[in-house]
């Protein structure tokens, strides 16, 4: 075991661990450590704790001290020159045409570089763009392309549901969320009601699959054959929470309403199975893409 604190750089942001130095740290200290890109100052996320060595990525770096006034003034500092690089940035932006969108400007805490978030369709060629960026702030320059989910956490908004982004709000990092998760789950695959903002498919699709696929490992899906109390019939409706069935009996006529039953009321003959067709894909096309 070792001792750790888990410190986090951005509001909403993975949370990485370093070795306290025999410091003991609450959440929410100020604290300046170094990285693989240089010294950073972060927040505690995580109060000093002991975590199995295995959960660590080797080398372990030390603290280097608690924030000082003149880190957090240094802080306040980097904030305000950032505004002004995003404003310069985007006027170079337009000055060499290119067809990008800048998210976000971040200097890193010793100012010995700055990195320019955008997004863009494609591959953008920005070479020159850098040079002028470079020979206006004279420090080393780097513009990361990153993704519409990216793009989204960093500057926040209110989601369908009314309350503001998980992304933005509380979750570290994105979790893969499949198109399959949301036809499992019974919803409605039209892209305006399983999409967010960002225009790729919900996070919040992904904290209740577990469930779903515990029920689904015991109840029938649609297409299924069921044996009931009054025969054997066809699976044409599942609700899963509710744990109910509408089943097309054999015997009865070809236009008669199916009938309602509890899971726990049939016997499973042979299971139906739950596949996204080509057309399905073909149609949400794009919206698991990151």
């Amino acid at each position: 075991m070792a001792e750790v604190i888990g410190v986090r750089f951005k509001e909403v942001g993975k949370v990485y661990y370093f070795d306290p130095d025999k410091k003991k740290l609450k959440l929410d200290d100020t604290v300046i450590v170094e990285t693989s890109r240089g010294v950073e100052c972060g927040k505690v996320a995580i109060a000093n704790k002991e975590v199995p060595h295995e959960e660590i990525v080797h080398p372990l770096k030390k603290l280097v001290r608690i924030a000082t006034k003149e880190d957090l003034k240094r802080l306040e500092d980097n904030a305000r020159k950032e505004k002004e690089a995003l404003k310069i940035c985007e006027q170079k932006i337009a000055e060499h045409g290119l067809e990008m969108k800048l998210v976000d400007v971040e200097y890193t805490f010793d100012n010995s570089k700055i990195l320019f978030y955008f997004t863009a369709d494609g591959r953008v060629d920005f070479r020159a763009l850098v040079k002028d960026l470079a020979s206006v702030f004279r420090t080393r320059i780097e513009l990361r392309q990153i993704g519409v989910r990216d793009e989204s956490k960093m500057l926040g908004g209110l989601g369908v549901c009314g309350r503001p982004f998980c992304c933005s709000s509380f979750l570290g990092e994105f979790h893969p969320v499949s198109i399959k998760m949301a036809k499992e789950q019974g919803l409605s695959l039209s892209p305006t009601k399983i999409s967010g903002t960002c225009g790729r498919l919900m996070c919040c699709l992904k904290y209740e699959q577990e469930a779903y696929t515990d029920l689904l490992k015991h109840t029938p899906k649609v297409g299924a054959i069921v044996k009931t109390p009054y025969g054997r019939g066809l699976v044409v409706e599942v609700n899963l929470l509710a744990r109910t069935l509408k089943v097309k009996m054999d015997n009865t006529p070809d236009d008669a309403a199916p009938q309602s039953f509890k899971v726990r009321e049939v016997r499973l003959v042979k299971d139906g199975y739950i596949k996204v067709n080509k057309k399905e894909i073909e149609e949400l096309k794009g919206l698991e893409d990151k």
